[in-house]
């Protein structure tokens, strides 16, 4: 399938490939249903402006041994990979062509659940990182805006077992967010692998 077959994203500055039928809808269903139950959730406070807040949504994260994972002032030890997860880690491999070893679950619960304005550009990501985003559930909108910019420049429906990879210089360039809506919409849960350098 031609990476742009289905939603042309040619940005500037940027490396995009989306697949919004990355998985069929019976497979991902059964994906989201153990996720959701074998996951052992957190949600962590960031501190901003010296008050301490909830991030508004679950996460979890696992890797190989030693593949800590900081951002937001948050780091994270990896948790051993489940069964579940390394079949899921091996199909998203066998499509970017490159090893992750890595993996961000964030689980929305509901519109009000999201995640802000940022670039996947911390330093163990290296130079130019590969971000592979598989998605379960709900669909929720996904924006793109240029850095330094407050406009927003594109935007993805990302739906059930759908694959976005961002690569080459993307992070540079570019932030996304996943915003806050009352739209009525199913939970969701987005897993974000990655390469993390050691």
């Amino acid at each position: 399938m031609d990476l742009f077959d289905d939603m042309p994203l040619q940005l500037p500055d940027a490396e995009l490939r989306f697949e919004p039928r990355f998985l069929d809808a019976t497979e991902a269903s059964d994906w989201l249903a153990r996720l959701l139950l074998e996951t052992p959730w957190e949600q962590p406070c960031v501190q901003l402006h010296g008050r301490y807040h909830p991030v508004p949504r679950q996460v979890a994260w696992y890797g190989d041994p030693g593949a800590r994972y900081r951002y937001s002032g948050l780091t994270h030890d990896p948790l051993p990979w489940t069964p579940l997860l390394a079949e899921i880690r091996a199909r998203v491999v066998e499509a970017v062509g490159q090893p992750l070893n890595g993996v961000l679950l964030n689980h929305y619960r509901d519109g009000q659940d999201a995640m802000g304005w940022h670039s996947d550009d911390e330093p163990e990501l290296g130079r130019n990182p590969l971000v592979a985003s598989l998605n379960l559930g709900g669909t929720r909108r996904f924006d793109l805006r240029r850095k330094g910019s407050g406009r927003i420049e594109h935007s993805l429906e990302l739906g059930h077992g759908a694959l976005l990879v961002m690569s080459g210089p993307t992070q540079h360039y570019w932030q996304h967010q996943v915003a806050r809506t009352r739209t009525p919409c199913a939970p969701r849960l987005n897993l974000t692998f990655r390469w993390i350098r050691r």
